[in-house]
């Protein structure tokens, strides 16, 4: 079993740093919100000061944050993790992140004789309680066969898919997918509702075909339920597309649909929903419409 440091406990990082210590692994842990250590504490974890205290006693860092600039200060800042880190080690970063930050944050932990991997995941909050979260991986082949062992207590589906970087350029790719597959999803219901039918009977006439989506399943039932409940919020998917378009835009690759909906997002945030699951998208769709998608009264 791993001797691994967690940093960053927040509605993905706490239910994964459970899972590894349910297989067994000892854990130390950090956040910046000393609650949340508190309740990882209690269910076994040790606790760390700071990043570089976790690092200084551990062999496996993994770091899940909210995007690039809090990475950074995790990994490169003062009380930073390299701080305290010893050869050899290996940073873990499982946070949604642009690819050219991760590539960043590498070349500084080469330099100090530390591996990195940037391994982030989808799945949102159901799948990372389960265990059963997909994790795409960047880095070296050897660091990721020394860490696939660790990383498969926390996912189900665990894939290098190059070198660092391209984690989370398939990341984006994933996130880009699911943010245009819900709005899709709610122009379709709200077209059906709006023409009389009940969206769940729509909803399950066409979940077999060729439109149907694990995005479908799991999204659809929130949406007829008036469930926006976050799994995954808006303002997180706004951030992940934003990365998309700056990745799209330094390789020359235009993005016009991701674009698009990513503009949805931050009028969603700007009208106090950016606390909501991205499920929340059709909720843009649905004051168009003047309309909400849900079962007939």
């Amino acid at each position: 079993m791993a001797n691994i440091g967690f940093i960053g406990l927040g509605i993905m990082g706490k239910p994964m740093a459970r899972n590894l210590m349910k297989a067994g692994h000892t854990l130390t842990v950090y956040d910046v919100v000393t609650a949340s250590v508190d309740e990882v504490a209690a269910a076994g974890a040790n606790r760390g000061e700071s990043s570089s205290a976790v690092a200084a006693v551990t062999d496996i860092i993994v770091t899940m944050l909210p995007d690039g600039p809090q990475v950074e200060e995790a990994v490169l800042g003062p009380g930073g993790l390299l701080e305290g880190a010893r050869k050899g080690a290996i940073v873990v970063d499982m946070s949604s992140i642009s690819p050219m930050v991760s590539q960043k944050v590498a070349a500084a932990c080469a330099e100090k004789g530390v591996e990195f991997l940037d391994a982030p995941v989808s799945g949102g909050e159901p799948k990372a309680v389960d265990g059963t979260l997909a994790i795409m991986v960047g880095g070296k082949k050897e660091v990721f066969d020394t860490v696939e062992p660790v990383l498969k207590a926390m996912g189900s589906s665990v894939t290098l898919t190059g070198a660092v970087g391209a984690g989370n350029v398939t990341k984006l790719a994933n996130q880009i997918m699911v943010a245009c597959n819900i709005a899709a999803m709610g122009e379709a219901l709200v077209l059906a509702t709006k023409a009389g039918l009940d969206p769940e009977v729509v909803f399950n006439a066409v979940k077999g075909g060729l439109a149907g989506s694990t995005v479908l399943n799991a999204k659809a039932p929130m949406v007829i339920g008036r469930n926006f409940k976050p799994g995954f919020r808006i303002k997180l998917h706004q951030k992940d597309l934003r990365n998309a378009l700056l990745a799209g835009e330094s390789l020359k690759a235009p993005l016009p649909l991701t674009s698009l909906v990513q503009q949805i997002l931050m009028a969603l945030m700007n009208d106090g929903k950016g606390d909501c699951d991205h499920s929340a998208i059709v909720n843009f769709v649905e004051d168009l419409a003047g309309i909400e998608v849900k079962k007939p009264a």
